[in-house]
């Protein structure tokens, strides 16, 4: 007796082909604008967009095969953001580097140690996105400015990028870095055409201890990520009835950042706009048949990362300020979101204020950064003020309610 085939069911896997397109092309100039901004050569940046490409895959396949629900994961667009505003620091890229490492060590420990996580809690989630907005503000102004600079090279991409969030708005990015990307081209071709290496390279690079790194770059990039993808993607997640294990995904993220940040991978995290891609009835009628779609997104990420140094040569020789142009197109919804996150709480706001200006001024302080300064200003405003305690409100930390469920229902071996 012959047995039973399933057909093959292409709405999932459709679903997460265009899962994988929608987070690649959205924002991927964002992280080699934020590599690059924190000292990583043309190859090194490259190399880190391949390495956060091959980790976010290897752990959505293993999630994916171990849980079978649609567990997305994605590199840190708001962290690339953070790296961009941040500076070359003391130490140069090793530096940065080892910064990226201990990020991915403080993930981890936030699957080991309950603890760190409730001290993450702690942190008003007005003043985390405020310094998200403040970091991402000069990479949102940059198409303003490089319409002015550089305008038949970036008018296009921002046309296109205006009609397409009337007609299309998940496709408004995409086509818009896909336009930029001819215009680029074109550019070149009429300049002598363009050189630059072409096939995939992990270039790895000894990590780095520097003070100013560490505080300068690890713990904004592990808060921002926390707050503003972690936190956002298990709600996701919640709001299409799944319960994410969280110990087993922050071990497989921090694990995977680790890795991934000796060949220049920033970090990597639950997918939280992307993640209802894969999880809504648009992927699958059927809710047990929907991790198809986050399987078909890992396999797509991996042909995905063939394409990445080719696409940072092609990007690296464009004209200065053009590639932080389009690259803030495809901020502008974080920025909107951060700001509506700093400025919606009815008190607190002074000090989300106070914390957005210090993050956008740029200043950096003892060789530490200001996206860690912006949230000391902020602290120590609240207090003086005699704000409420800091901490996020429970519906919003993911140790509480379906996130991570209790011990009789959990699915998590690790808890």
């Amino acid at each position: 007796m012959e047995p039973i085939r399933r057909p093959l069911d292409l709405q999932p896997m459709l679903a997460g082909l265009v899962t994988a397109l929608v987070g690649f092309t959205s924002s991927y100039a964002v992280v080699l604008a934020g590599l690059r901004g924190v000292g990583a050569s043309t190859e090194q940046a490259a190399s880190g967009l391949l390495a956060v490409c091959l980790t976010q895959a290897l752990g959505m396949l293993w999630l994916t095969h171990r849980y079978r629900i649609p567990l997305t994961l994605a590199w840190s667009t708001p962290g690339a953001a953070v790296l961009a505003g941040s500076g070359v620091p003391d130490g140069g890229w090793p530096a940065a580097v080892g910064a990226f490492g201990a990020t991915g060590a403080l993930i981890l420990a936030t699957a080991l140690w309950p603890r760190l996580g409730a001290l993450i809690a702690l942190i008003p989630a007005s003043l985390a996105q405020a310094m998200l907005a403040g970091v991402l503000l000069s990479l949102c102004i940059a198409p303003v400015t490089g319409v002015v600079d550089h305008p038949w090279l970036v008018g296009p991409p921002v046309l296109v990028w205006l009609v397409l969030v009337r007609l299309a708005p998940r496709w408004a990015v995409p086509a818009a870095f896909a336009v930029a990307l001819a215009t680029i081209g074109l550019d070149l071709a009429t300049d002598g055409g363009w050189q630059g290496p072409v096939l995939p390279h992990l270039e790895l690079t000894t990590p780095r201890l520097s003070w100013g790194a560490l505080v300068g770059i690890a713990i904004p990039l592990y808060v921002v990520t926390m707050a503003s993808q972690n936190v956002p993607g298990v709600a996701v997640m919640s709001g299409y009835g799944y319960a994410v294990p969280w110990r087993s995904t922050m071990a497989v993220t921090g694990t995977g950042t680790m890795i991934g940040s000796v060949a220049g991978g920033h970090a990597i995290n639950l997918a939280a706009i992307t993640a209802a891609l894969a999880a809504s009835p648009d992927a699958h009628p059927d809710p047990a048949r929907r991790w198809i779609a986050a399987r078909t997104a890992a396999w797509a990420y991996l042909v995905l990362a063939l394409l990445s140094t080719a696409l940072t040569s092609l990007v690296s020789a464009a004209p200065t300020g053009v590639v932080q142009a389009v690259a803030g197109l495809g901020l502008f919804a974080t920025l909107g979101s951060a700001l509506a996150g700093a400025l919606g709480a009815a008190t607190g706001r002074e000090s989300a204020v106070v914390t957005f200006l210090v993050a956008a001024s740029g200043v950096t302080l003892a060789g530490v950064g200001a996206a860690f300064w912006a949230l000391l200003a902020g602290l120590v405003v609240l207090v003086a003020l005699g704000g409420a305690r800091p901490g996020l409100s429970r519906s919003s930390d993911p140790r509480h309610g379906t996130s991570e469920p209790t011990a009789s229902r959990d699915p998590d071996p690790l808890r």
